[in-house]
């Protein structure tokens, strides 16, 4: 309540009361100092007709938050307000437009007009504002491009791309291809990337020269780049699409339909991936010039049937040959915005999506930040390797678009030049990510999921392939359990849903709870979240030799034995042949016995045939023998009492038995072994 209030007969109420605090601390008619009643209104369509000071400075925070939370742009419309019927008189649009490129003007922002429209009580005008960058930044949009083979999907965006129509034959496409096989086939076998770059105003700067695009002069002219990533539509190369949708984080899938074949093939499968995966789709139909009005209308009548589900679905028909209405989708790809936050505050986080070998620079890995930034020079923590370890190493230099920058942020594609590393050691999704994240490798994890569909039923022990992110790889079904198991057989059939747990069968992986996943297997698709993550746990070698030297060394009070050289081994001790008479009291006085994998599974078969079947084959776990003499042996089944009455006493006074654990919970028998290298 601002000012005093006065009644008709003069009298003030301001004077009959004193002003004293409250018992709050507040004074009833004192000015009110509420943030909420303070706030100008802003929500007239007047606002930005003849602003004051006040509103001035208010609707330029506004605007400015509004930026800030678009990641660089924002649409801003004159002429509408919360309570007011929309539209303007032509000097109050000129004012209101006046007061908009101002503050444009003061935060350093571009301004576009993108449309207009007349309204019963004047004109309605929706603008493009966006943030000036350097030349060496821009917005990154991804967009997957999916649909059923030849719907046009590789011709529309060497159409975008170039500037150049098609002649009907396939020309624009061949422009696109990387591989001689789809040059012949005229079919997308891999995942191909192509940009469309737009300046701060909207206005496209892709230039062919000699019939080829310059990225790097492309991303210095341009405030935003599209990156579309285009997927195969054969049913054959479904895996790369599917790990193209996966793995490459795409913010929007454009759905390419041909107009004269329809809703065919793949389309439905591309289309339920991309809604499983959570990513908006908007829909292309092409091929328009050469399809009859009749067909068209069925094909636009049974989408429409389609995408009755809840929300708006923007399509589009345009034409390759005609170029009808590629303006209108050009400027629907220059509205798109990135659907992945930067998070700047957070550790880095890169996930790799694949690897080359460049000449004169080395290895190289591309693939896409998640969150956090990226510096020249910095060290991250590059796995799991197949142990399940992560190695520190440096970034050498990045790259953008080919483009050579010094940092990369959150939600960006990018591509980094590794130090002292081998490519064949990389392999597509590993991750580099930053110390302070403590980064653990697993080798089973849980997982909400629905299954699609699903000819027969889902037991434990069936293989899949798993899409986690990048992380492509076959897993086995350990358990199963939900209420929608069906009683009494827990198996899995179509449209059931289950928390199952999942082991991979060839390396251990990187992974987040609440990463969408896709698991199939031929016609069986299922979809869901990973829930749950159980870390590996690397069993660590115990009464090495090494350590076993130490330990004498603090017990004789010296550290002489500490650095005592290793014993030589067999091939550097010469070629004398071992005989049957050989001194074995002699052989214990100079070095331990040695004992080869072999020579314990001939005494486990002389002792007991039926505990030697038990015992099953030997499992080398470590190949760290090749360097130390050392070997895991692992004996499943077996209690340590029996392998020691095997041994015998002579051996087990040289050799440790240790229990361990594997992820599984399965218990092993373990002896840290000395045997000679080589096969008798």
């Amino acid at each position: 309540m601002a000012g005093a209030i006065s009644l008709e007969n003069g009298l003030d109420l301001r004077g009959d009361f004193p002003e004293e605090p409250m018992e709050n601390g507040g004074n009833l008619f004192a000015p009110d100092n509420d943030e909420g009643m303070d706030v100008p209104n802003i929500t007239s369509k007047l606002a930005l007709v003849s602003p004051t000071n006040e509103e001035y400075e208010y609707i330029l925070e506004t605007l400015k938050e509004r930026v800030e939370e678009g990641q660089g742009e924002t649409i801003y419309e004159l002429g509408t307000g919360e309570t007011d019927n929309p539209g303007l008189k032509e000097e109050d649009m000129h004012a209101s437009i006046a007061t908009l490129k101002s503050i444009a003007e003061t935060l350093d922002y571009e301004v576009a007009k993108l449309r207009e429209r007349h309204e019963k009580e004047g004109l309605v005008c929706e603008f493009l504002l966006r943030k000036k960058l350097d030349s060496q930044d821009f917005m990154e949009i991804r967009v997957a491009v999916v649909g059923n083979v030849d719907a046009g999907k590789s011709t529309l965006l060497g159409v975008l791309t170039h500037g150049e129509l098609d002649n009907g034959r396939g020309l624009a496409r061949l422009k696109l291809f990387r591989h001689k096989h789809e040059m012949e086939s005229g079919r997308t076998s891999s995942v191909g990337n192509d940009i469309l770059g737009f300046d701060a105003v909207g206005n496209v700067v892709n230039k062919a020269e000699h019939g080829h695009l310059d990225w790097i002069k492309i991303c210095e002219e341009s405030a935003k780049v599209i990156t579309f990533i285009d997927l195969a539509g054969h049913e054959k190369y479904l895996k790369t699409t599917v790990f193209g949708m996966t793995g490459h984080a795409p913010d929007f899938a454009m759905l390419m339909i041909g107009a004269n074949a329809g809703i065919i093939g793949m389309t439905k499968e591309h289309l339920g991936l991309a809604l499983a995966l959570q990513v908006p789709v908007f829909v292309v139909v092409t091929k328009i010039d050469m399809c009859p009005a009749n067909v068209l209308d069925d094909t636009l009548k049974l989408l429409q049937k389609i995408l009755k589900s809840p929300g708006m679905c923007p399509v589009f028909q345009v034409s390759n040959v005609t170029g009808q209405n590629m303006d209108l989708l050009k400027m629907f790809l220059n509205l798109l915005s990135t659907r992945m936050k930067c998070n700047l505050g957070s550790p880095p986080e890169f996930q790799i999506d694949d690897t080359f070998s460049v000449p004169g620079v080395g290895t190289v890995v591309s693939g896409t930040v998640l969150q956090g930034y990226v510096k020249l020079n910095d060290t991250l923590m590059l796995g799991p390797d197949p142990l399940g370890q992560f190695q520190p190493l440096v970034i050498k230099s990045i790259h953008r678009k080919r483009m050579p920058v010094k940092e990369v942020r959150g939600g960006q594609t990018a591509s980094f030049s590794l130090k002292k590393i081998k490519r064949s050691t990389i392999r597509k999704g590993m991750v580099m990510v930053s110390p302070r994240l403590n980064p653990q490798a697993c080798w089973e994890f849980e997982g909400e999921i629905l299954v699609l569909h699903h000819p027969t039923t889902i037991s434990v022990k069936y293989q899949a392939m798993v899409h986690v992110g990048s992380v492509r790889q076959t897993a086995t079904i350990l358990s199963m359990t939900g209420e929608h198991l069906h009683t009494g057989d827990g198996f899995l059939r179509t449209g059931d849903k289950a928390i199952v747990r999942f082991r991979f069968i060839k390396n251990p992986e990187y992974l987040r709870p609440n990463m969408r996943m896709v698991f199939r297997e031929g016609r069986t698709k299922a979809i869901g979240t990973v829930s749950k993550l159980f870390p590996h746990i690397r069993a660590v070698a115990q009464n090495t030799r090494q350590q076993r030297a130490q330990k004498k060394a603090q017990e004789q009070g010296h550290s002489g034995a500490m650095n005592e050289p290793q014993k030589p081994s067999k091939k550097r001790r010469g070629t004398k042949k071992h005989t049957a008479e050989f001194d074995e009291t002699k052989e214990n006085e100079h070095r331990a016995p040695y004992l080869h994998i072999f020579e314990l599974r001939q005494q486990v078969l002389a002792r007991d045939i039926d505990l030697a079947n038990q015992v099953g084959p030997c499992h080398l776990l470590d190949n760290g023998f090749k360097k130390n003499h050392l070997a895991w042996i692992s004996y499943p089944c077996v209690e340590d009492s029996t392998l020691e009455e095997i041994c015998g006493r002579k051996l087990v006074a040289t050799l440790s038995l240790n229990r361990l654990h594997d992820n599984a919970g399965y218990s092993h028998s373990v002896l840290v072994a000395l045997y000679r290298i080589g096969y008798r």
